[in-house]
């Protein structure tokens, strides 16, 4: 390299050295480059191809081919918009509209949603029915945002703690390995009043984690609300080899009402901080921020400036601070924060542990993760609890890992009530194939795996098609009569996920029922009529 250097001379670099200071440094970088290439061309043209020198040429020019062409097949980055909700809703029943919640009418669409709800009312009767149907704020939540195209992937609850997960349907195939779990910690752990409860999952490869904790309230348990932390964070764990625990996923969101208070200042003060927007004044005495400083774990949380007004706690149906005899002091109770996973440092020992850390980091350079905060803040036109809900949105940047789906597959064929129908579909990558995997017929517009017409087993009536595409059948009896806009949709039970959607597709009205009057409110209707004459 010296020889090489020495044949061009010192001319590039003066000539770069000048252009720096009459333009920026990337265009004077640039055009510092073009100048040495042609250096270089005059060069070779005086080069003995037998020479030593002209082999080292070769190898200099074959490396910085090698380096663009890996430059140009670099992956892109995408962006994609997180909106995230927690809220105390103190056992109340949900309201009519949640449409300022969750920000329907910004032009700015999130792909995904990640709500987490404190106090569900949880009452014996409540509960039992809540554990076969979903319980009023899911449906609210679920009848809003299925008709937007959005698909609750996921959701858990444990008593009043509640946790859902609804995404885009484009990003639904490269949402895998989902997995859900909770921790109570409320009367030494045997209660789920307090606690956590959270989902996880891959989106496009990367491993996210969504913790929704409910901790110890009142002002002296702060060490408290920070054992249980630590208690949820150490005994939670998930069948995931890559992230078997919260802490070794690659993005961590926790958030809920934590509980943390602001501490020894007075009542006045406090409210004269509020009164005056000076929030700032507070944040050295909250408890969260005061513990941050001491403890390692809460140091690798990231949390958003505290600009808006405490959200604890509020008079029902007012936007008034406590006026009852207890007269608690406003706190900033209901929190979003957010960990990513640091970089692991280098180990002289070769062991297991330190091969795995090296994969990470390879994995780490090859798909980068950030993430920016765009929003924190309140929504304080709600008044059907004591806690104001507070909402976090974030921008997630990343490389994704897949592109692809694991599975394509189309409805061949017209397809009605009147026939049986083929579905083909076509594995497009290796995956851990089940018996129990399944396609469904859904409608367009559908809020959940659950939420099938019809659906078959992809090993029962399995045919050999030819050497990549394969087809299922769905009986006819079980395919609408009055037809309509729907998609199919490939399962995989080891994966917990849909793995393939096609595109939507018409089935068409029944040329059966038409003619013979035979659609559902008639049927209802002769069967009512068949019953009154058995009598």
């Amino acid at each position: 390299m010296d020889e090489i250097s020495g044949l061009l001379g010192t001319m590039g670099r003066v000539r770069s050295d000048t252009l720096s200071s009459d333009a920026t440094q990337s265009t004077a970088s640039k055009l510092a480059l073009r100048h040495r290439l042609n250096q270089l061309m005059t060069c070779v043209d005086d080069l003995d191809p037998k020479t030593e020198l002209h082999q080292k040429m070769v190898k200099t020019l074959d490396s910085a081919f090698l380096s663009c062409a890996k430059r140009a097949n670099k992956p892109k980055k995408d962006n994609f918009r997180l909106h995230m909700v927690t809220w105390n809703v103190a056992t109340a029943d949900p309201p009519d509209d949640v449409a300022s919640l969750l920000h329907l009418n910004s032009p700015k669409t999130p792909d995904l949603y990640v709500i987490g709800l404190q106090e569900v009312y949880s009452g014996p009767v409540r509960f039992v029915s809540d554990m076969i149907f979903d319980d009023p704020w899911s449906q609210l939540f679920i009848s809003t945002l299925a008709p937007l195209n959005y698909i609750k992937v996921s959701s858990i609850r444990m008593q009043g703690l509640l946790l859902l997960f609804f995404s885009k349907l484009e990003h639904v195939p490269f949402i895998r390995d989902i997995q859900a779990t909770y921790t109570r910690t409320g009367i030494f752990g045997y209660w789920g009043n307090k606690g956590g409860v959270s989902v996880r999952l891959s989106f496009y490869g990367h491993m996210l984690c969504f913790l929704n904790c409910h901790l110890a309230a009142h002002m002296k348990y702060a060490n408290e609300r920070m054992d249980e932390f630590e208690h949820i964070m150490d005994t939670q764990t998930f069948d995931c080899k890559k992230a078997p625990r919260i802490i070794d996923h690659r993005l961590v969101f926790w958030f809920g009402d934590l509980n943390f208070r602001i501490q020894d200042h007075g009542m006045h003060f406090v409210r004269s901080c509020i009164n005056n927007q000076t929030y700032n004044l507070l944040w050295s005495h909250d408890q969260l921020i005061m513990l941050k400083k001491k403890k390692q774990l809460l140091q690798e949380f990231e949390e958003g400036p505290l600009d808006f007004q405490p959200t604890y706690k509020f008079d029902l149906n007012s936007d008034t601070y406590d006026s009852s005899g207890k007269k608690r002091k406003p706190a900033w109770t209901d929190r979003i924060l957010w960990r990513v996973r640091p970089k692991s440092q280098p180990n002289d020992e070769q062991d297991e542990n330190d091969v795995k850390e090296k994969k990470q980091q390879k994995e780490e350079e090859e798909y980068p993760l950030k993430v920016r905060q765009d929003l924190y803040t309140s929504n304080m036109e709600f008044r059907i609890s004591d806690h104001k809900p507070v909402i976090g949105i974030f921008t997630l940047e990343l490389t994704k890992m897949h592109q692809t789906p694991l599975v394509s597959l189309h409805a061949e064929g017209d397809w009605s009530a009147d026939i049986d129908s083929i579905v083909l579909y076509n594995p497009l990558q290796p995956f851990p194939s089940s018996t129990w995997d399944w396609i469904g017929l859904y409608k367009v517009g559908f809020s959940s795996v659950s939420d099938y017409i019809t659906y078959t087993w992809v090993k029962d009536d399995e045919v050999a098609f030819n050497n990549e595409m394969m087809q299922v059948f769905m009986g006819k009896e079980e395919i609408p009569v009055r037809g309509g806009e729907c998609v199919l949709c490939y399962y995989s039970s080891n994966l917990r996920c849909i793995i393939g959607i096609s595109e939507p597709f018409k089935v068409q009205e029944s040329k059966v029922a038409v003619a013979e009057g035979l659609f559902p409110e008639r049927i209802n209707g002769l069967d009512r009529i068949a019953r009154s004459e058995d009598f």
